[in-house]
């Protein structure tokens, strides 16, 4: 007889109680029905290369995902889950609550067909994680309405953004809109201002709490977006909405712009997804080496994990070329496995290519590339600035004091 472990009200934990020899759970995060359906193709495929294998698979959505992962780690952990890159992936190797991966990486070859993810999947120098996908971030805009507003191409630089900006203004549309209440949302426009203003090895250095909030560098990143809120180029009460309520102003014409990755393609109406073009968000200071966001997705095994033999054998086979391709497409993200076929889909085509010209580095997300506290934190800053601007200096003194408290720096 399999024994139940009772924990409640959250089935995910109830099916990791069920694991044994020859079952497999598997938690899965995901966002919107097109993405549950590619995971469950790529489970349904696993079975049958694997008929021996039971599967029970958990699908969370993402953000009672988030909430609930600590509670299934450290008490009756599933197999197999879904997870993140970079400080997220670190912040549970680092308490052990991920098994090693570094032998499967070297007898699966993933040291060369994952080589641009192994950093990201790496905890003193040992690997945790399995990279699945990636993804691009940059500035999702409406053809139609770029053209009425006279505006003939993609703006490339700061001088070219801001005159396209002006433009759109004048014509009665809002450049942006942005679901400020989903406070990541925000930390987008923080992560690419100081990017192309700083450069990545500051950014980073400032993610690891090594910089001060006041530092003038900083400042000048705040003072790049206050010249976009003092334009009123976002749409109004942008605290108002989360992003499913932000994308409409995108769809209907209202707001030209959306700063977001490329996952979000695949929930665009097909209506209006003919009209929907993406670029790269525009350079700076052309002395900065240009950086860009690619934030990781992964798997993990649990390390008290009941079926690490059979999770394994998954992972192998996720971590094919072939398969990461198909999850990358059902998932509207690019392949990490560096074997994989180029996306065909344009918007996931152009991603890659702003990706695959990097030369300042990576970026996983404000979030994933900081200490979880200390990023909640920093993304309640944003929305207060968004919300009153003019409080920046205030605000840069309270994160100051909570980096020292988080750090415990000078």
């Amino acid at each position: 007889m399999k024994k139940i472990v009772k924990l409640g009200m959250l089935s995910a934990v109830l099916l990791a109680g069920a694991a044994q020899a020859g079952t497999l759970a598997i938690n899965i995060a995901f966002k919107g029905a097109s993405q549950r359906a590619v995971w469950q193709s790529t489970l349904d495929e696993f079975k049958k290369a694997n008929p021996d294998i039971e599967i029970k698979a958990a699908f969370i959505d993402e953000e009672a995902y988030k909430v609930q992962l600590p509670g299934w780690l450290s008490t009756a952990a599933p197999d197999i889950v879904t997870w993140h890159n970079g400080e997220r992936m670190a912040y549970y190797a680092s308490r052990g609550l991920f098994e090693d991966l570094s032998a499967d990486w070297a007898k699966n070859n993933w040291n060369q067909m994952y080589a641009s993810g192994k950093d990201a999947s790496s905890y003193k120098g040992k690997q945790y994680a399995l990279p699945t996908v990636y993804y691009s971030w940059g500035l999702f805009y409406r053809k139609d309405v770029f053209q009425k507003a006279g505006i003939t191409a993609e703006p490339k630089t700061w001088a070219e953004f801001m005159e396209a900006n002006k433009k759109l203004k004048a014509a009665g549309v809002s450049p942006f809109t942005v679901g400020g209440r989903d406070a990541w949302t925000l930390a987008g426009w923080f992560d690419y201002l100081d990017l192309r203003i700083n450069g990545n090895a500051f950014h980073q250095q400032l993610m690891k709490g090594e910089i001060a909030y006041t530092d003038p560098r900083v400042k000048k990143v705040y003072a790049a977006w206050k010249t976009l809120i003092d334009a009123k180029y976002f749409i109004d009460s942008p605290l108002s909405y989360d992003l499913d309520a932000a994308q409409p102003f995108l769809f209907q014409g209202k707001a030209a712009m959306m700063l977001m990755g490329t996952f979000i393609a695949k929930g665009f109406p097909p209506a209006q997804a003919a009209q929907i073009g993406y670029f790269q968000f525009p350079i700076i200071d052309p002395a900065v080496p240009t950086a860009e966001e690619g934030p990781i997705e992964s798997l993990h095994i649990p390390t008290k994990a009941k079926n690490k033999v059979d999770a394994r054998r998954f992972l192998a086979f996720a971590g094919t070329p072939q398969i990461s391709a198909t999850l990358a497409e059902g998932l509207g993200s690019l392949p990490a496995n560096s074997k994989s076929p180029a996306p065909a889909e344009p918007i996931s085509k152009i991603g890659f290519e702003i990706l695959s010209n990097t030369n300042g580095g990576i970026a996983q997300f404000y979030d994933r590339d900081m200490n979880k506290e200390m990023a909640d934190e920093g993304m309640k800053g944003m929305q207060k600035f968004l919300n009153d601007p003019n409080a920046l200096d205030d605000i840069l003194k309270q994160l100051e004091q909570t980096r020292k408290r988080i750090y415990k720096k000078s």
